[in-house]
């Protein structure tokens, strides 16, 4: 009686826990928008360069006169003499996915050390070198593309041991029943990033020029690193801020999880656990998808309703908007069927993993024959990301139910999945649509959905939200 009692106390919204996820969520807009930062430049470091060397091309619509007047061009989108590149589309492609090959290489080891050392000191070194690496990318321009891969890597790098680093601090702060509330209140910071990124970012480039995006996202990220470190601890017990009452709430809400240290981690039995194995499906398809939404979006936009930077850039923000509030909402409808006891716990996670990856292929699959209706694409375009990101709540947790020791790890592996898939996707999409832009952009999405689906029905067969036996507590039992 005393202890409920004491866990009741003060509003749930103004908890340190709260407060937590929205620094990760301003965490999370800085990562990606020095990642999407490119997605919006890259229209103005190339654009100039395309244009003269098709002199005689006869565009219809807002590009036409910049297309004909290229001394117009230069200053309309290239404010500051900013310099402009040669990059096909096939170089592109490899730049773009360049920042996924960085995170890789450290998702897995980040995830593994973070749990043992804390993620704190990780996330914010990462975000650091992430923002600091951001401020050096238009110099790397003027050196090669070689130094932009070079310096996307790195980057990516950095970005992995701050992506990882959250669900080991969450496996720590988020009580089970809130768990989709929290994660996806820090994860919406993502989606509301792309769309302030991309929704400013042609404003930037015209007004000042491509570099500025680049030194105003690289200067925030270098502010939201010393609110990380000022306000964030690894863990509700050592925190000099926190109230007793919400103390007290999430050490004996997390009772039953084992938080003891770990030596080692058990590898075989991982590898042949299918839960697993549907996790990383999951995350291999919805990522496929989702990285050629964030990638090329403006691209698709500007190329196919021929529309400016500024437009292109703007409209190009327009399904995040969504993306965001389905991240926050769709958290807030799965903690309350679970609270209600409305629906079990493995019905929500398969619940919300299929309609986070049906309904965005039904909107992809219809793109490319509704591409003359300017409306009508614009919309499909604002449900792929809105709807996608209804997963937070079904696979992209999971690994907190199946094994919360291991969290941290696992969601390394699982990011890992998903950024092979986003280095294929991204290649693969630069390489088909330099072959015919109508039907590359018909293959990319018929593609796509094709992943979806496969990931969706891999997860509904073999999905689970039981803690795995290996994943158990055993340590006591071993002496």
């Amino acid at each position: 009686m005393d202890k409920k009692s004491s866990t009741r106390k003060g509003p749930e919204f103004c908890s340190l826990r709260y407060g937590l996820a929205l620094i990760m969520h301003f965490s999370n807009f800085t990562m990606i928008t020095q990642r999407v930062s490119l997605s919006i430049a890259i229209i103005a470091m190339v654009n100039s360069t395309q244009q003269h060397g098709l002199p005689n091309t006869s565009t219809e619509g807002p590009l036409a006169d910049t297309l004909n007047n290229p001394s117009r061009s230069m200053k309309e989108f290239n404010t500051g003499e900013a310099s402009v590149y040669e990059w096909s589309p096939e170089t592109q492609g490899i730049i773009f996915s360049s920042i996924s090959y960085g995170i890789i290489v450290t998702l897995i080891p980040s995830g593994y050390l973070a749990g043992i050392f804390g993620a704190k000191q990780m996330l914010g070194a990462g975000l650091l070198i992430s923002s600091l690496l951001t401020l050096f990318t238009p110099l790397a321009a003027d050196f090669g593309v070689i130094l932009v891969i070079v310096i996307r890597t790195i980057q990516g790098m950095a970005q992995g041991m701050a992506w990882t680093g959250q669900f080991t601090i969450w496996a720590k702060w988020a009580p089970p029943l809130e768990r989709s509330k929290l994660t996806s209140i820090a994860g919406s910071g993502a989606a509301f990033g792309s769309f302030i990124i991309l929704c400013v970012g042609g404003l930037i480039s015209q007004a000042l020029g491509w570099p500025f995006i680049f030194y105003i996202f690289g200067g925030i990220g270098c502010v939201c690193c010393l609110l990380w470190f000022t306000v964030i601890y690894d863990d509700p017990v050592h925190h000099p801020c926190i109230s007793v009452w919400e103390k007290e709430y999430i050490v004996s809400s997390l009772a039953q999880q084992s938080s003891s240290p770990r030596r080692s981690v058990p590898i075989k039995a991982m590898v042949r656990c299918l839960p697993l194995w549907a996790i990383f499906t999951g995350f291999f398809s919805h990522f496929w998808l989702c990285t050629i939404i964030i990638t090329y979006l403006p691209t698709y936009i500007s190329s196919v309703l021929h529309v400016n930077i500024r437009d292109s850039g703007v409209l190009s923000s327009l399904p995040f908007i969504a993306a965001s509030s389905c991240t926050i909402l769709g958290g807030q409808l799965a903690d309350f069927l679970l609270s209600r006891n409305l629906l079990r716990l493995i019905t929500v996670r398969k619940l919300f993993s299929s309609l986070g990856l049906l309904l965005p292929s039904l909107c992809a699959v219809a793109l490319p024959f509704v591409a003359s209706s300017y409306v009508t694409t614009i919309i499909l375009l604002i449900l792929i990301p809105g709807t996608s990101n209804l997963c937070d709540s079904g696979f992209i947790i999971n690994t907190l139910d199946v094994a919360p020791r291991y969290a941290s790890f696992l969601m390394g592996i699982s990011r890992g999945f998903g950024l092979i898939a986003g280095i294929i996707s991204s290649t693969a999409t630069g390489f088909l649509i330099s072959q015919d832009s109508v039907s590359g952009w018909r293959n990319v999405f018929f593609l796509s959905a094709a992943v979806n689906m496969f990931g969706m029905l891999f997860y509904i067969t073999f999905g689970q939200v039981e803690i795995q036996d290996w994943a158990k507590e055993k340590t006591l039992t071993r002496l």
